[in-house]
């Protein structure tokens, strides 16, 4: 007897919908037959299956040879997101579950030998297929319901065992639709852990990540071990205005897709932190593998991808990150796919001013063998990376006035307030643009938004000859300038917005120049 089942895959992010067709005949020769492109998790699903049935009490059809087809053939399939509709399959093919429901429903899940329903990844960008093609629901693991639940207009039936699906496909259990109040869940998990009233001192860092916050910029910051460099980066997210729904689901999918969505978790309602170890590689970093996952670029979507020690990460791994921080997107191509992941990211990283970390350091002495040593740490990171950092500050060793002080810094609150409110004002500016940030204008709108007349055209022109400063640190003062007017409320950029933004420019500079 034939059965088909309806299910869903994942490449990229997106999800595309399966069916899996069960023939059960009997033959001389039993035996099952996966085919359809499976990978090895894929052809092994057959072992899970056949043991899962067993033991959950329902009959396999040994005698019989079961040919399995994962429909469109020409589709790689990969990871274990099929043995709970296979099982279906083989079900309804020996008239052990009726097929009434399979042409509204879709099913996918793991299989544990007991009979338990595992979670699997990618339930979010399921649902969403699902619910574009016009089913009525999906069947799917508990674990995986909250999230799916973000979908709303399809139902969405959580099984826990074998049984629990076998028994609402034979109308005869009483599951209900897993249900979510979005608002309410999105509301409830937007909150964070950290807070910028938490810094003691370091208000000349805390005004440059406003700054950078507010335009989108890029920043690299650089100081002593111990002066608060990491402790700020990861509150930055704190001052990011607030994702919206979109912005939430399409997080959200990446981290599902990756397997880093808590069990039971809905949504990711705040701006992603990641902070990968130096050692990580060029995959770890962008994504890619044999079938393309997404990296840390990519989790970091919609976010905050810090890079501690800067210069302890591999030469040519950094250099991978050029091109998505100018897209805002990876596009990985492999033999069996090309897959394009988002990568919108704010970049902040953090360096010592030299090996020993005490260059310039006002307590304590550098012991680095001479300035070619410092120059030679420092041209670690090449031009072009740091040609895409708007902003690259001095972050001073932290003094005890600062630290034993009881007076409470600007909370991420009041912080954000000035966030949100600049980007809205640069959101009206670019309307009509592919833009929404400063960061990101190209020639076009430098020209038309960035013009400098008088005294602020002499302080940049006066810049440029002493410090004998680059055309990119041009561009990246005049961005930021942009920026800082904008915080201020100014349509026009005055002298003391360009002072500052150049102030922004320390390896431009010369550190502690």
């Amino acid at each position: 007897m034939l059965a088909k089942v309806r299910s869903s895959a994942v490449k990229g992010i997106d999800a595309h919908m399966l069916e899996i067709e069960i023939d059960v005949s009997r033959r001389a020769n039993p035996d099952v037959i996966v085919v359809g492109l499976p990978d090895t998790c894929v052809k092994e699903s057959r072992e899970r299956v056949r043991t899962a049935l067993q033991n959950a009490g329902y009959d396999f059809p040994w005698n019989s040879k079961v040919t399995i087809n994962l429909a469109p053939a020409d589709v790689k399939k990969e990871g274990p997101f099929y043995d709970l509709p296979i099982a279906m399959g083989i079900l309804t093919a020996t008239e052990q579950v009726v097929d009434s429901l399979f042409e509204e429903y879709a099913v996918v899940g793991e299989l544990a030998l007991e009979g338990k329903v595992r979670a699997v990844k990618g339930a979010l960008s399921m649902a969403m297929t699902c619910k574009a093609q016009g089913l009525k629901g999906l069947v799917l693991p508990k674990d995986n319901a909250a999230e799916a639940a973000v979908v709303q207009g399809l139902e969405i039936i959580p099984v826990a065992t074998l049984e629990e699906a076998v028994g609402f496909f034979n109308d005869q259990s009483t599951i209900r639709p897993h249900k979510l109040d979005l608002s309410a869940t999105f509301k409830r998990a937007a909150s964070y852990d950290l807070d910028f009233a938490d810094v003691k001192g370091q208000e000349h860092a805390k005004r440059a990540l406003t700054v950078a916050a507010a335009g989108g910029h890029n920043i690299l910051m650089i100081g002593p071990p111990g002066s608060g460099k990491t402790m700020l980066a990861r509150r930055l997210p704190t001052i990011l205005p607030e994702l919206t729904l979109d912005e939430s689901l399409e997080t959200t999918r990446i981290h599902s897709i990756a397997g880093l969505l808590s069990a039971g978790a809905a949504l990711l309602a705040t701006r992603p932190f990641r902070s990968p170890h130096h050692t990580i590689s060029n995959a770890g970093l962008v994504g890619g593998g044999a079938f393309p996952r997404p990296g840390e670029i990519s989790l970091a979507h919609n976010g905050v991808l810090f890079l501690d020690e800067l210069p302890e990460f591999d030469r040519k791994t950094l250099e991978v990150l050029r091109q998505p921080l100018e897209d805002g997107m990876v596009t990985i191509g492999r033999a069996a796919a090309s897959i394009t992941y988002p990568a919108e990211i704010m970049l902040v990283a953090s360096m010592n001013p030299c090996p020993c970390g005490f260059h310039g350091h006002p307590r304590k002495r550098c012991t680095c063998a001479g300035p070619r040593v410092i120059a030679g740490y420092l041209s670690r990171v090449s031009g072009p990376l740091l040609d895409r950092i708007d902003i690259h500050i001095e972050v001073p060793a932290v003094m005890y006035a600062d630290i034993s002080a009881r007076a409470e810094g600007d909370s991420s609150a009041k912080m954000r307030e000035v966030v949100v409110r600049t980007r809205k004002t640069q959101a009206d500016r670019f309307r009509g643009d592919k833009i929404l940030i400063n960061a990101r204008m190209g020639s076009r709108q430098l020209k038309k938004h960035c013009v400098l007349e008088g005294e602020a055209e002499e302080t940049l022109k006066s810049a440029m000859d002493s410090l004998a400063l680059s055309g990119r640190a041009y561009t990246r003062i005049l961005k930021l300038a942009r920026t800082i007017a904008d915080i201020e409320g100014e349509q026009a950029i005055d002298a003391a917005h360009v002072s500052e933004a150049i102030q922004y420019r320390s390896l431009d500079r010369g550190i502690n120049a």
